[in-house]
């Protein structure tokens, strides 16, 4: 009856826990974390650091004194920079911005296809903040914080 028993159960955990694993490992593959991600600006913005504290405000709304930049909906570096820097999901982000558009309070970043167009956009506004993988960092903008 316990080798019955056994052999059960190991035929169940077999059934669920590999199925968990080889999600898992599969997932790290398709979405890899970013090493370090970093806050930019345009060189010749003021700005010459930031807390995450700071920057998450302009990326929610809650101040206009720079304008922020946004990657693509389905960039895994925004989900990064939502868990690390907003502290939320994207669907709270979705909805803070819903309520600001709602009343009338201000529109939701303009989002950019890559890190490359960021920079270019960064470039061309001296108000502009965005984030970028550390790796992109070039002359072209001015790293201001950084999010390990």
């Amino acid at each position: 009856m316990l080798i019955m028993y056994v052999k059960e159960m190991e035929i169940i955990m077999k059934r669920t826990i590999c199925p968990f694993v080889i999600a898992t490992v599969l997932s790290t593959i398709a979405y890899p974390a970013y090493a370090e991600l970093v806050i930019v600006v345009n060189p010749q913005n003021a700005a010459t650091r930031m807390t995450t504290a700071q920057a998450s405000q302009f990326f929610l709304g809650g101040s206009v004194q720079f304008t922020p930049l946004e990657q693509s909906a389905d960039a895994p570096i925004r989900a990064e920079f939502y868990k690390k820097v907003l502290e939320k999901e994207a669907a709270q982000v979705q909805a803070v911005w819903a309520r600001i558009v709602f009343t009338g309070k201000g529109k939701p970043p303009r989002e950019y296809k890559s890190s490359a167009d960021v920079k270019k956009a960064i470039s061309e506004n001296v108000n502009a903040i965005g984030y970028i993988e550390k790796s992109a960092v070039d002359d072209s903008v001015k790293v201001i914080a950084t999010i390990p």
